[in-house]
């Protein structure tokens, strides 16, 4: 538990943006762990058992929500411009390096709490969690469409979040 307990509660994190339904979701993925203890105790894949359980249950605890969620991407038409890049940093040279790129990595974190969950919970899946635009729609029960709407619509309000935050931190 106390190896893998921060990457539960920061996928948790991530999808939902509040910090005591991460703590709920990443409780309940660690007593799901417990049943499965002896399937798992040995299994060098019981980090990736265990981020797939947990952004299940956070999907899980979004869709028992949705109904709540204001869908900011129904409410405003869509613009024809291309995606935009996803956001990269360097790898660091020198602790400094390092410690910049921390604060970036901040910044961002607190930005994309601030989004929507229907542009931040895409956006985490395709570029943190490594899901395809197919995936991403199945997983969520929503049209292909509105999937890539979601994204490109999160990666522009990211975008203009961080325009300004991140000129400051450097």
């Amino acid at each position: 538990m106390q190896r893998y307990q921060n990457m539960v509660f920061s996928t948790a994190m991530r999808l939902l943006a509040n910090p005591t339904e991460s703590e709920d979701v990443a409780q309940e993925v660690f007593l799901r762990a417990y049943e499965h203890f002896s399937d798992l105790r040995e299994s060098p894949t019981a980090g990736g058992w265990l981020k797939t359980v947990a952004t299940n249950l956070c999907l899980n605890h979004l869709s028992r929500y949705r109904a709540r969620w204001t869908f900011f991407s129904e409410l405003f038409s869509g613009s024809g411009e291309d995606e935009a890049e996803p956001v990269e940093f360097a790898a660091p040279d020198d602790v400094g390096a390092e410690l910049e790129q921390a604060d970036r990595r901040q910044v961002v974190e607190q930005a994309l709490h601030k989004l929507p969950a229907t542009q931040r919970v895409p956006l985490v899946l395709y570029h943190l969690e490594g899901l395809r635009y197919e995936e991403i729609a199945a997983k969520l029960k929503i049209s292909l469409g509105k999937v890539k709407t979601d994204i490109f619509r999160g990666r522009e309000a990211l975008r203009k979040r961080l325009q300004g935050q991140l000129s400051e931190v450097v």
